[in-house]
């Protein structure tokens, strides 16, 4: 008979299981978030603002999972799935859309680096700059940008894209973007996904777009103003519209009504004939005449 071989876990690592999982039983939402490319300072700093909103954990994968079978939740278990790079679990009981949106706020502006995707056009802007002449104008010139000293320092003359959207950003541009001081990447936590634990549901399109979701509800609002208007539906805003929209009609029927032309603009002065002067001859006898009576 084979004797069964202990393996001895230390009162930390129990601990730590026994903590997290009592967080999976009672909080609202669990986040996974990618913490790829933060540096730890960012990281910590993140962390920092977080307190009070969510528990921030790094764990060890195994610990965690043994946190997930031990809370015996198989809807949750489906969260193992997105344990495929550096990652932080967060135990909060915010919204895990408001929770998102807290990160999204939380992130900071990052340097280009050289081989990352352009976001978005890089350009230089045209105007002065700290830069002193120097190797700066060797490293300006190969790409392509025009350049005149003021000051002592160097100035831009016109704006230039350094890497388009969507290319790879070379050594040179990642460089020069660097040394002015322009970072067009922000770092932070990335959700990857989250279970909301009152849903009982991991969802994983997080993306929060607090921008674009304003300006897609002001087009929204406009449209059912235009609407509301139209089929005379009364609401605080619609009323001053529609008051407006009948004295206006109002104005066009009494028009038609008495036959009064509508109004034409005038004519600017550029566009009113001016009346030809004529020449008239003037006996010098008379007119003198008519001066002394």
């Amino acid at each position: 008979m084979k004797k069964q071989i202990k393996t001895h876990v230390s009162k930390e690592k129990v601990s730590a299981v026994k903590v997290m999982t009592e967080l999976l039983k009672t909080k609202k939402t669990i986040m996974v978030a990618d913490i790829s490319s933060i540096p730890n300072s960012q990281y910590e700093a993140i962390k920092k603002k977080l307190r009070g909103k969510s528990v921030v954990k790094v764990p060890k994968k195994n610990l965690f999972f043994r946190a997930v079978d031990d809370s015996k939740n198989e809807a949750l278990s489906k969260i193992k799935d997105f344990f495929n790079k550096p990652i932080a679990i967060m135990f909060s009981d915010m919204d895990s859309y408001e929770l998102a949106g807290e990160l999204i706020k939380n992130k900071s502006p990052a340097k280009a680096k050289p081989g990352q995707i352009a976001p978005n056009d890089l350009e230089v802007p045209a105007g002065p700059t700290d830069l002193v002449p120097g190797p700066a104008i060797s490293e300006l010139g190969a790409l392509g940008i025009k350049i005149q000293i003021q000051g002592g320092k160097i100035e831009i003359k016109e704006p230039k894209v350094l890497t388009k959207k969507g290319d790879k950003i070379s050594d040179g541009a990642s460089a020069i973007l660097a040394k002015l001081g322009i970072m067009p990447f922000t770092i932070g936590f990335i959700p990857v996904c989250a279970y909301d634990a009152k849903e009982n549901k991991i969802y994983t399109d997080l993306k929060i777009d607090s921008e674009g979701a304003v300006r897609e509800l002001k087009e929204l609002f406009a449209r059912a103003l235009g609407l509301a208007v139209n089929i005379s539906y009364f609401t605080g805003e619609t009323l001053p519209l529609m008051i407006q929209k009948a004295g206006a009609h109002e104005k066009r029927m009494i028009k038609i009504i008495t036959g009064e032309p509508d109004e034409v603009a005038a004519p600017t002065t550029d566009e009113v004939p001016q009346p030809k002067k004529e020449e008239v001859k003037v006996n010098p006898a008379e007119g003198l005449a008519s001066l002394f009576g």
